[in-house]
């Protein structure tokens, strides 16, 4: 049996999708990763993933979106969200906030590899 801890990456940029999955894999996360919203959503009823890398600017669904479906939904309403964007408006920062993400990091501010640190600190026990 797998006791690895899942990641998915919700993330339309695949050179930091690829960044992102090796900085995790070199930690020990299992890793899945979808490309749009609407992928998001199929596969976070799916996989139940322990927490969530969610971009806001995505293909079909916004991230915004697949956060309010995320909260809507009683198998999903508990996964851990931290919100990895270039969106640095303060109404979204509020806003992905007020939707309950765990944290918002503007990628622009942040190296790669503190991602793995960042994901431990809201990995659910």
């Amino acid at each position: 049996m797998d006791n690895k801890k899942k990641v998915m990456i919700v993330e339309d940029d695949a050179v930091l999708v690829n960044a992102l999955t090796l900085s995790l894999e070199d930690e020990g996360y299992d890793i899945s990763v979808a490309t749009d919203g609407e992928e998001a959503e199929k596969m976070i009823l799916k996989e139940k993933p322990d927490l969530i890398l969610l971009d806001l600017l995505l293909p079909i669904k916004s991230g915004f979106e697949v956060l309010k479906i995320i909260r809507g939904n009683p198998d999903t309403k508990n996964i851990s969200v931290v919100i990895l964007t270039n969106f640095e408006q303060e109404t979204s920062i509020d806003e992905g906030m007020r939707l309950g993400a765990k944290d918002y990091i503007v990628k622009a501010n942040i190296d790669i590899k503190d991602i793995p640190t960042i994901v431990k600190k809201y990995m659910p026990a």
